[in-house]
């Protein structure tokens, strides 16, 4: 049984619907992601909802999962060759429109799955205002905010972590070996500096011991697109674990909607 909407038939699509099928909506972005992953990680929010669907039926649901949006909201990413920035008005007004088409449609379950933390101002905002509008809620699952915290208890080492590194460069040697390049990989160089101190972060200047919020660019923070101190130890068996357990945590989000409908 697939779970992709787009490869569905509408009737047995509506017929899903009807009989309480939950829908995910997954986001991503195209952007850099250093030179051994695909810009699209797009592809990485679609293959993990589906995945979650596929967890969801073992346990008794069901779930079908939208075409993912391929653009992300701007950040640090914009300019980048090749990749594409959307303002937050116009991504929460696409992310809001698809709601409220799929409200219109009788879903009653509605999950967003986001891989891109781009994305999160433009989700609040669509959430806040749906809500409103219906009182429903519409919970989101931020992939790589939620994962990297358990990284440790998968064996992954440190210094892997980080943009151009785990956990979207596991996830993608497991879901999209074809699409990576690891051989060319290599440590991370030094990151720039604002206010004639090193950037800290992504949007952080470190200066007298604390850190100051700066708008940065990812040539700053992370040259050429890596950001990790050493990505190369990353490996597909990293992404394996990832993907198990963010797909549980879409079928245990599911069930928590189905038990108390909010």
């Amino acid at each position: 049984m697939s779970h992709a909407i787009a490869r569905l038939t509408a009737p047995e699509v509506a017929a899903r619907i009807a009989a309480g099928a939950a829908i995910l909506l997954p986001l991503g972005s195209t952007e850099t992601h250093g030179p051994a992953a695909p810009m699209g990680d797009y592809l990485l929010a679609e293959a993990i909802a589906l995945a979650g669907a596929e967890a969801a039926k073992a346990a008794g649901d069901d779930a079908l999962v939208l075409p993912p949006l391929p653009f992300g909201g701007e950040d640090f990413f914009r300019g980048v060759p090749g990749g594409i920035s959307l303002t937050h008005a116009t991504l929460s007004g696409v992310i809001r429109d698809s709601l409220e088409c799929l409200r219109a449609a009788g879903a009653g379950r509605l999950l967003i799955v986001s891989g891109h933390g781009g994305n999160i101002p433009a989700i609040e905002e669509a959430q806040r205002r749906f809500r409103e509008a219906h009182g429903q809620v519409v919970p989101v699952l931020h992939l790589w905010r939620e994962v990297t915290p358990l990284l440790a208890g998968f064996g992954v080492p440190p210094e892997t972590i980080g943009h151009g590194g785990n956990p979207v460069l596991g996830t993608a040697l497991h879901l999209f070996p074809e699409l990576c390049r690891p051989w060319a990989l290599a440590p991370r160089a030094e990151p720039g500096q604002l206010l004639g101190h090193p950037v800290s972060g992504f949007g952080t200047v470190r200066v007298g011991g604390v850190n100051l919020g700066v708008p940065v660019t990812i040539q700053e923070i992370a040259p050429g697109g890596t950001q990790a101190t050493d990505p190369r130890g990353a490996t597909a068996a990293h992404g394996q674990h990832i993907v198990a357990a963010l797909a549980a945590a879409i079928r245990d989000g599911l069930a928590a909607m189905k038990e108390y409908p909010a």
